[in-house]
């Protein structure tokens, strides 16, 4: 049995084998920690400079103009030369972060400075992360899929944590100039990593058919699905009211009256939690009512929010938030096992994509929402409100949408 155990452990790290997907996953951690690292540089300065939690909240419309790239990206991704798309949308990032670096050190950096990064960064990220999983199939075996997903996606959750943890430190120690020196320093990895990657990143691709028709398509399968329409409509409910996460500096000052180490050790509790929440998930593959488990993480979830919003305490405020992570971590991956199992091959990259757009939208909106609402009525009181909308949400899909509360998963939609 010990054998056997040791053979499955050895076997998780047979992809690291394939120096294409070891490069290929080097620039996606690296990516993902340089995104994550702008973001919290990024809305940490802006609160510090203007103490505005309506300019963070701004941040989100901002980041709305990358909403059309989550339609057309992966048709673009599919035309395209992947890996070099790769490797031009990074060389953006880094460029961008580059600067400003130099506009901190300088003293010079203003808003319309990060605003316009966030933009640009926004859009190219999007096609970049587009292309990034398309190569998979290319640097692995089919036999090892498998695993280089397991790897992939346990590796992205870690720097998810890591991520806040560096970005306390730098900001702490170098300023934001050294932050951004330093997320720079992680997109320049991940711009260089795809280069030597070896196999063609060429597609091939011929189609005739229209990205437009294409995306029409994928629409009409969703709005005659039993529980996917249902499903994205809830997230968008709930998170508009109570989108958290890019406002953490500004939680941090007012619930608990810290700085930089209360954002990134509220981000890395998060963090954690969400990966806690998306383990759990694999325990629930026996259980047939999917649309339950995400209505009743959602329940759970808002009432989280709502003590997040009347803690005053930072301990108790990294426990609330290790538990929104969780329950949003267990309704988010639900979701989206929810897309990969009923939604047959030919479909399957639009409802991602569906699901990615109701997502995105829903986040940008809500971090505008949350931080006007924080500037209007406190951080506190928006967090108690976004609590109660969302139980009140939730509730009412539980009785208006029986066909989600009873849909039941089968293989039917897959054949």
């Amino acid at each position: 049995m010990t054998n056997k155990y040791l053979y499955s452990f050895a076997r998780a790290f047979i992809p690291f084998k394939h120096k294409d997907f070891v490069f290929l996953w080097i620039s996606g951690i690296t990516s993902g920690v340089t995104m994550s690292m702008k973001m919290l540089i990024s809305t940490q300065w802006l609160y510090n400079e203007t103490s505005s939690s309506v300019l963070v909240g701004m941040l989100g419309l901002a980041q709305l103009f990358q909403m059309p790239v989550v339609l057309f990206g992966g048709v673009m991704a599919d035309s395209s030369d992947r890996k070099k798309l790769m490797i031009y949308t990074q060389f953006v990032s880094f460029i961008m972060l580059f600067a400003l670096a130099i506009f901190a050190q300088a003293g010079t950096l203003a808003p319309w400075h990060v605003f316009g990064v966030i933009v640009v960064t926004g859009i190219t990220s999007m096609l970049g992360n587009s292309s990034r999983p398309a190569m998979l199939p290319r640097v692995i075996p089919k036999e090892n899929i498998t695993e280089a997903i397991s790897l992939s996606s346990a590796s992205f959750q870690v720097s998810a944590i890591v991520s806040p943890l560096i970005f306390w430190k730098t900001f702490e120690y170098l300023g934001p100039a050294g932050s951004f020196y330093v997320a720079a320093i992680f997109g320049l990895i991940s711009f260089i990593s795809p280069m030597f990657i070896k196999v063609s990143g060429e597609t091939g691709n011929k189609s005739k058919v229209s990205a437009w028709e294409s995306i029409k398509d994928g629409y009409n399968f969703i709005l005659k699905h039993p529980i996917l329409p249902g499903l994205y409509l809830l997230d968008v409910c709930v998170t508009i009211f109570s989108f958290y996460r890019n406002l953490f500096p500004v939680f941090s000052k007012e619930l608990y009256s810290r700085g930089v180490d209360g954002t990134g050790l509220l981000n890395a509790f998060n963090s954690l939690g969400t990966i806690i929440g998306a383990s759990i998930v694999m325990f629930t593959s026996k259980i047939k009512h999917k649309g339950r488990i995400v209505l009743f993480a959602t329940f759970l979830y808002s009432l989280f929010l709502m003590m997040f919003g009347l803690s005053s305490q930072l301990w108790m405020g990294l426990l609330i938030v290790l538990c929104l992570g969780l329950t949003d971590g267990i309704s988010m991956v639900t979701r989206q096992a929810i897309v990969q199992l009923t939604t047959p091959d030919k479909m399957l990259g639009r409802a991602s994509s569906a699901h990615s757009f109701s997502a995105m939208g829903a986040n940008h909106i809500g971090h505008f929402e949350v931080g006007v609402m924080s500037a209007i009525i406190g951080a506190g009181s928006t967090m108690l409100l976004g609590g109660i909308i969302s139980l009140f949400v939730t509730i009412i899909f539980w009785f208006a949408y029986k066909s989600m509360r009873n849909y039941q998963y089968t293989a039917i939609l897959q054949a």
